[in-house]
C-alpha cells in the first residue's frame, strides 16, 4: 500500500533522505533530457523526483520471496513474421520526395552531442 502522508522530511519512509535531490540535480537532469525548466518549478520537481525515488526505495524492501521471476506480464509471445524484402523505392523518387538531397544522401539535423557532458563539465 503506497502511503499518501507527506515524507518530505530527510530520512523519512523510504529510506533515502529528501535532500538527495537537489536543484542542481534537476537542472543537470534537464539539461541532458534535453528540457528547459522555469527556475519557479525547480522545486517542484525536486520534491516530485525525491517521491519517486522515495516510493521506488520502498518497493525494493518488498518481501518477494517465493515469487517466481518473469520476463513479461502475459504469457503471449510476439509473431514474428518473415524478414522478406518488399517493394521499394528507387533512389531518383526519395531524391524528389525528400525535403533535401546532397550527394545521395538525405541531410538530417545533429540530434547527438552539444550536451553539458560533451564539455569535459562534470559527468565520467
Amino acid at each position: 500500500m503506497v502511503s499518501t502522508e507527506d515524507n518530505s522530511a530527510p530520512g523519512a519512509a523510504g529510506g533515502a533522505p529528501s535532500g538527495d535531490v537537489t536543484a542542481e540535480t534537476v537542472r543537470r537532469l534537464a539539461a541532458l533530457a534535453r528540457l528547459t525548466i522555469d527556475d519557479d518549478a525547480i522545486e517542484g520537481y525536486r520534491r516530485d523526483l525525491s517521491s519517486v525515488l522515495r516510493h521506488a526505495a520502498c518497493l525494493a524492501e518488498a518481501d518477494l520471496e517465493g515469487v517466481e521471476p518473469m520476463a513479461r506480464a502475459c504469457a503471449e509471445v510476439n509473431r514474428l513474421a518473415d524478414d522478406e524484402p518488399g517493394p521499394t523505392l528507387d533512389a531518383e523518387t526519395v531524391a524528389r520526395l525528400a525535403p533535401a538531397w546532397e550527394e545521395g544522401f538525405i541531410p538530417v539535423p545533429k540530434v547527438l552531442g552539444d550536451t553539458p557532458t560533451d564539455s569535459g563539465e562534470g559527468g565520467s
